[in-house]
């Protein structure tokens, strides 16, 4: 033993020394700074309607909303509702978007990534305004990105020591991590009904990576738990054990850019949900088009909610073709080298605008959160001189489109290797951007979420590719075959 030991050539002072976090650092105070001008440049938090007085009107009363949107993001305004401050809510996201640039760093150096290359991962979720806007307004995708990168790490945090048998589940987080995770997942799906299939994804990764059962089954129980305390709850006011009731108008407004009542021969009861001659310019726009099939029939849209579930999945039944064509057409549209407009009245782009921006005062919900959650709320205005500032701050849509398409490339490519480090932040990114074209529509807002899972799985894809040495393990300088062959020399 002691011969052998003699024989290991020690490593150079410099090369024992753990790098330093200095220019990760540099990026997070850059990183900071910008937020900080955010908020000086804005008087208050973006408000949209009708999305921000859904949520702000949920946490006030603290009973699921009927139609689109689950409560989760509702509880975390409910949490700061003593305060009664809507710029407080811009502040802790801002706070939160700083979070997820420091997980996606300490997951890629915990991998073994440099800190350039760990830091350069972090530059869109850090740097692009796009982000940037999203922690500045009352919505929930924010919330959603943080509660799955955190997911993420909890399950990849464990490494596997390089060269370990197969049999060893290598890389497998311990069942309390799954559970952790597990949660996570689940109030994502909470925040966002589209994470929810996520956690059957986790499940699926940790059978791949030949998981002890009790691990994986304390993922899906730590998941399932309170999605179904939730759907028990929804139950309770709405009558329906179900997460949300619009599925099923989302599903059919994503069939009438291609659905032809000529083919799909649907029963008279689905009959009146046929295109009846209204085109919009996106399948979103039919769920609020006054005159599309279903705004046309007696009472409120989403109490046609199963009637058109049951409509849209005849139609793709019949004409899946039509159906994978329009996903594949709108998905494309994420990855173009300048932005293009989805739909036409949206005017996507990676700058700070400059403008003010009322609110629609004539809605009644306004006035009742007014009153209910935060007096001073009021409609959005740039501030001088900031708001000039960060007019100039330059950001090529290029970085959030066509790059964004490069690293899918490279993290798909990637996760085919031996050690697929890669595959779990690859196919976290593929879903969550496909995932809202499939269920609705191409938006520009629900590509964000994907980007950062995207970095993620180039940045492990590209580390495993060009690393030609073994990791190390245990000991500085041992490898975990050479510490194998320690073993049976002594």
């Amino acid at each position: 033993m002691a011969a052998t030991l003699a024989g290991t050539r020690p490593l150079a002072p410099a090369a024992r020394r753990p790098r330093g976090h200095g220019l990760f650092a540099c990026v997070l105070a850059l990183a900071a700074a910008l937020r900080v001008l955010v908020i000086l440049g804005y008087d208050t938090a973006q408000l949209y309607w009708y999305d921000s007085f859904t949520y702000l009107d949920t946490a006030v009363h603290m009973q699921p909303q009927a139609a689109f949107h689950p409560a989760g993001y509702s509880w975390f305004l409910w949490a700061l509702r003593p305060f009664r401050s809507v710029e407080l809510i811009a502040g802790v996201q801002h706070a939160m978007g700083l979070g997820i640039g420091v997980m996606i760093y300490a997951l890629l150096r915990r991998r073994s990534l440099p800190g350039w290359g760990a830091a350069l991962a972090t530059v869109p979720v850090l740097f692009d305004p796009s982000f940037l806007r999203l922690e500045h307004a009352v919505l929930s995708d924010l919330q959603v990105i943080f509660l799955i990168t955190a997911a993420l790490v909890v399950l990849m945090w464990r490494r596997a020591p390089s060269g370990a048998p197969r049999g060893l589940w290598p890389g497998v987080p311990s069942a309390r991590a799954a559970a952790v995770a597990g949660l996570l997942l689940a109030l994502a799906g909470l925040t966002r009904t589209a994470a929810v299939p996520l956690l059957a994804l986790a499940a699926g990764w940790l059978l791949l990576r030949r998981a002890p059962w009790r691990r994986v089954a304390a993922l899906v129980l730590a998941g399932v738990l309170p999605l179904a305390a939730y759907a028990g709850w929804y139950a309770q006011h709405h009558g329906r054990f179900a997460l949300s009731g619009s599925d099923g108008v989302a599903l059919w407004a994503r069939t009438m850019t291609f659905a032809d009542c000529s083919i799909i021969k649907p029963p008279p009861a689905e009959a009146p949900l046929c295109p009846n001659g209204t085109v919009a310019d996106a399948a979103s726009e039919y769920v609020w088009a006054p005159g599309a099939s279903l705004n046309r029939l007696p009472g409120d849209r989403f109490a046609h909610n199963d009637l058109a579930r049951s409509f849209a999945l005849r139609a793709i039944a019949v004409q899946p073709l039509d159906y994978l064509r329009e996903v594949a057409r709108d998905t494309s549209l994420a990855f173009t080298w300048s932005p293009v407009p989805h739909p036409r009245r949206m005017n996507p782009s990676t700058t700070f605008p400059r403008g003010s921006w009322p609110l629609p005062e004539q809605h009644a919900l306004v006035a009742k959160v007014r009153s209910e959650y935060d007096p001073g709320i009021r409609g959005m205005s740039s501030v001088e001189p900031y708001a000039s500032i960060l007019a100039a701050y330059p950001y090529p849509w290029f970085l959030h489109g066509t790059v964004f398409g490069v690293l899918l490339l490279a993290g798909g490519l990637g996760s085919a290797g031996r050690r697929r480090a890669a595959l779990l932040p690859w196919a976290i990114a593929a879903f969550l951007l496909l995932a809202p074209v499939a269920a609705l529509d191409f938006d520009h807002r629900y590509v964000l979420p994907a980007i950062p899972f995207a970095c993620v799985s180039a940045a492990l894809a590209v580390a495993g590719a060009v690393s030609g040495t073994p990791r190390t393990w245990g000991f500085p300088g041992l490898t975990f075959r050479r510490l194998t062959s320690l073993r049976k020399n002594t």
